[in-house]
C-alpha cells in the first residue's frame, strides 16, 4: 500500500472504531458506547458478531504489513472482548468498558507514527502473555499431576 491508500485505510478505521465503540452517549454523563456494545446484547452470538466484525481491523493492519507481534496484541484485544462478553452482566458491561476497537486502530496509529517503539512495546506484551500462558499450563500440570498422585497413593493405601 502507498501513502494515500494508508491514511485512506486509517482514516476509514478510524470511523469503523468510532461507529463500534463510540457512536453513542449516555445522557448526562461522558460514558460512550457503540454499535459492539449493542451487538453483543444479542444472546449466543452477539459476542461471536462483535468479534468478526473487529477482526476487520486485523485485517486491515495486516495488508498493511503491521508486525505479527502487534497482529497478536490486536487479536488478543479482540479475543479478550468476546471471552468477557460471554459472561453474563459482567460480559454487556465490559463489551462498553472494554473498547477493542479503539484500542486495536490507536496500536495501528501509534505503529505508523512510531513503529520502533510499537514493536518493542508489543513484543514486550507477547513475551509476557506467553510466560503467563507457560506459567499457567505448568500450574494445571502440577495440579493435575498431585491429583494423580494422591488418587494412586489412596489406591495403593500408603
Amino acid at each position: 500500500m502507498n501513502k494515500v491508500q494508508i491514511e485512506q485505510s486509517k482514516d476509514k478505521l478510524n470511523r469503523l472504531a468510532w461507529l463500534l465503540d463510540n457512536t453513542f452517549r449516555i445522557p448526562g454523563t461522558q460514558i460512550r458506547f457503540g454499535l459492539d456494545g449493542l451487538i453483543g446484547l444479542i444472546p449466543g452470538i452477539g459476542d461471536a458478531a462483535g468479534a468478526v466484525i473487529s477482526s476487520h481491523i486485523l485485517t486491515q493492519a495486516a495488508q498493511m504489513g503491521v508486525p505479527k507481534s502487534i497482529l497478536l496484541k490486536m487479536a488478543f484485544n479482540i479475543g479478550l472482548d468476546a471471552i468477557l462478553g460471554i459472561i453474563p452482566v459482567l460480559g454487556d458491561v465490559s463489551d462498553f468498558m472494554w473498547k477493542a476497537n479503539q484500542r486495536n486502530v490507536q496500536l495501528l496509529n501509534d505503529y505508523l507514527e512510531q513503529p520502533e517503539k510499537t514493536v518493542t512495546h508489543s513484543r514486550l506484551f507477547v513475551g509476557l502473555l506467553g510466560f503467563v500462558a507457560f506459567c499457567g499450563v505448568a500450574f494445571i500440570s502440577m495440579l493435575g499431576f498431585l491429583l494423580l498422585r494422591w488418587l494412586w497413593l489412596s489406591v495403593e493405601g500408603n
